[in-house]
């Protein structure tokens, strides 16, 4: 058997005295065991996260419809100013107020020119 010298910082050498200590084992013992643990668990480059990511929150009793998701995210970034504003709105208008309709309104009454242009403070 091979010995090693590994700095680690005092809380985990507490840790582990501790881990030790209510195991009834050296911590060579439980350094032993946490290697052996970290070489049982597959290391894997070959692309198989992704099918363990795929789904991930249905495996753990997360249910979210995707479409309903797209459309709180598009609503959210929505501004008064875009011009998808009406369709967004009418898609989800549960996350518009009435202050949202107010700056859409102020927005097509200045585009719409019901507002004088400022004044230059600079005559030219």
């Amino acid at each position: 058997m091979t010995r090693i010298l590994a700095d680690l910082p005092d809380e985990e050498i507490k840790r582990l005295d501790r881990i030790a200590h209510e195991q009834g084992k050296s911590r060579a013992a439980v350094l032993r065991d946490a290697v052996a643990a970290y070489q049982a668990q597959p290391v894997s480059n070959d692309g198989d996260w992704i099918e363990r990511g795929f789904g991930l929150w249905s495996r753990n009793g997360i249910s979210v419809d995707p479409h309903d998701y797209d459309r709180k995210r598009r609503a959210e970034w929505t501004r008064p100013w875009d011009d998808d504003y009406e369709e967004v709105r009418a898609e989800s208008p549960d996350m518009f107020d009435a202050e949202d309709d107010r700056q859409r309104q102020i927005y097509l009454d200045m585009i719409a020119g019901k507002y004088p242009e400022p004044k230059s403070p600079h005559p030219k």
